[in-house]
């Protein structure tokens, strides 16, 4: 493994970790990967290794192109082909999975996360959707792959950009988020947690409170993202 792969494999380990500190995960649930396309790889955490003994060696190398593990020395997340369909399909450097309380709540419940405020809108420009169930030819044949497609194809049916809205929930299952490496893709199944706790207080206390205008929604989200930005220091 040259350099560089060595160096995406601790920071993918420490993203993992980071996970376990956010409060995340809890057992062996949750993976987070990482992609050096130069290099044609991505790394991702090993599967059912406790967080507790986990190091940059279980960090499992797979090929871009075929999505298949570069080593043989551990078996790699079984959601791996789930990140390597993300990988195909979005321009992201990296991807994360947790079965986080509230977030998979709605997924269980095949609910989308509203975009009701701006507190939202600062991370994501608009709702956090939600998948089709998946049908039982899904399931019982390239169940893993098939997730990551259900993911794809949820964006294109409703024309989201996955830069603009970069998490998901699948339906009956949980959150999958992306950023431009690893850590920020942890950094945004942080937020879609809190998120969803927010957005599920605000249900109790005004279920039928009216939606927030999407010009409120852009300006929030441009402050932050894009070439109109002006938050924070230059």
């Amino acid at each position: 493994m040259s350099l560089m792969a060595e160096a995406l494999r601790e920071q993918v380990c420490r993203a993992n970790l980071d996970l376990v500190a956010r409060g995340l995960v809890m057992g062996t649930f949750g993976n987070v990967s990482g992609v050096d396309r130069d290099a044609g790889l991505f790394v991702i955490k090993a599967s059912g290794v406790p967080y507790d003994q986990l190091t940059a060696e279980h960090m499992v190398p797979i090929s871009l192109e075929t999505g298949k593990p570069l080593e043989a020395r551990f078996r790699p997340s079984s959601d791996t082909p789930t990140h390597h369909e993300l990988y195909r399909a979005f321009p992201c450097g990296g991807v994360a999975h947790t079965h986080s309380e509230f977030a998979t709540a709605f997924a269980q419940a095949s609910a989308p996360v509203k975009c009701m405020g701006t507190t939202h809108a600062d991370y994501f420009r608009g709702d956090i959707p939600v998948t089709r169930p998946m049908t039982i030819e899904e399931v019982e044949t390239e169940y893993e792959r098939n997730t990551g497609l259900v993911i794809v194809e949820t964006f294109d049916t409703l024309g989201l950009s996955a830069e603009e809205v970069p998490a998901a929930l699948v339906a009956n299952h949980g959150p999958f988020t992306w950023g431009r490496d690893a850590c920020e893709a942890v950094d945004r199944a942080d937020v879609l947690e809190f998120l969803a706790r927010m957005e599920f207080r605000r249900r109790g206390i005004a279920p039928d409170a009216p939606e927030p205008a999407e010009y409120l929604i852009h300006k929030h989200f441009s402050r932050k993202h894009g070439r109109g930005a002006y938050y924070g220091q230059k």
